[in-house]
């Protein structure tokens, strides 16, 4: 089965494979895309028009937090840091969703992301949108540098709430990579705020618009859309542990006729994903799976393997083998983080992934002698110099 190709953004090996195993029907959706991935493997283990350009609408939001969060990380804004509520951010189109923003008034990080990810207020977005970066401009610059470091190549922003505009569009494949992203670059932050069922901001109390929160106790976020053009669409996120193994599957499904369908799509696939595969942890992190050969090094042979834990996603009972391929030759000196291999998986006999070994620890240049010494014996096997 061929590998899909790897997704820039998700750098510990996330890479989007369809999922080894005897093929498995796959669920009939009314929805105009959608996708599911193991986040947990990196892994999609089904999908419909996952490179369609599609409108986000409300999911834009999921870029607006990461940034946010980047933001909350560096320090640049705390939670409690209050941000004053500008006549563009109370304007923002009266009809559309809002968490009923009062012009002069100050409001907190904090309250901004609950009206941002529970009510999906858009004067949220922009209040803290001018909040971290000064201006929407900067802030919108930044959710698109994001998204090109990420390798969301189908994607783009004009603005950080994702009301209609022609240069705000998106993929399924790229908003599940995004997702993905929140639940591992942020873990204390992801499913605080999203997660919430109800947030009343101004004496004013909104649901959360993501109905699988009331259905299903393994869902823990992530964010709907809608607009008239959009149709309705939902990012789910789910978590279940699994033969030891903690899964996390994130479902995108994008375009349905109503609030009803996405929930009943949503889950669904959600449901597929967990009842038809397991994920197996291949290896842990940090743990040596080899030691190859190391010329004209400080030590001859360097520990490799990966810096986080491996997994695959495959069909219940199905037959793994793993096959180490090092570099040859490997030639001192080495990072540690440097890719010193490749290890090949096949399941069921059948290819199914090939990931990065790296070096886990560095291996400094020999002394002159050494190296001189290594570079003979190099030159006799005819592996050169």
């Amino acid at each position: 089965m061929p590998i899909s190709k790897m997704a820039a953004a998700l750098v510990c090996a996330l890479c989007t494979a369809t999922a080894a195993a005897q093929p498995v029907p796959i669920p009939a959706l009314s929805a105009r895309a959608w996708l599911l991935l193991d986040a947990t493997s990196g892994q999609v283990l089904g999908a419909h028009d996952p490179d369609k350009r599609i409108e986000p609408a409300s999911l834009t939001k999921m870029m607006t937090a990461y940034v946010v969060f980047q933001a909350l990380r560096d320090h640049a804004v705390a939670r409690d840091t209050r941000v004053t509520v500008s006549t563009r951010a109370w304007k923002v189109a009266p009809g559309s969703s809002r968490m009923f923003l009062e012009p002069g008034k100050q409001v907190s990080v904090d309250e901004l992301l609950y009206g941002l990810l529970v009510q999906s207020g858009n004067d949220a977005a922009i209040a803290l949108a001018e909040g971290v970066a000064g201006s929407v401009e900067a802030f919108v610059a930044r959710m698109n540098q994001e998204a090109g470091e990420m390798g969301l190549a189908s994607t783009h922003f004009s603005n950080p709430h994702g009301l209609p505009d022609p240069q705000t569009y998106s993929t399924a494949r790229d908003l599940s990579v995004l997702a993905a992203r929140i639940v591992r670059d942020f873990p204390d932050l992801a499913g605080t705020y999203d997660a919430t069922r109800q947030y009343t901001y101004n004496r004013i109390t909104q649901p959360n618009r993501n109905r699988l929160l009331w259905l299903d106790a393994s869902v823990d976020g992530m964010k709907t859309g809608h607009t008239e053009s959009a149709g309705y669409s939902l990012v789910a996120t789910a978590r279940r542990a699994s033969a030891g193994v903690q899964r996390r599957l994130v479902s995108v499904v994008v375009g349905t006729a109503s609030d009803r369908d996405r929930t009943q799509q949503s889950r669904e696939l959600l449901e597929w994903g967990f009842r038809n595969f397991e994920t197996v942890r291949l290896y842990a992190g940090g743990s040596p799976v080899g030691s190859p050969r190391v010329w004209k090094g400080a030590r001859s042979t360097v520990p490799m393997g990966f810096q986080r834990d491996t997994y695959i996603t495959v069909r219940p009972g199905a037959r793994i083998e793993r096959t180490l391929h090092p570099a040859s030759p490997l030639i001192a000196p080495l990072a540690a983080g440097q890719r010193v291999g490749e290890l090949e998986v096949r399941v069921d006999g059948e290819p199914a992934r090939r990931l990065p070994l790296v070096a886990l620890q560095p291996v400094p240049a020999a002394s002159w002698f050494g190296r001189t010494w290594d570079g003979l014996r190099l030159w006799l096997r005819g592996l050169g110099a």
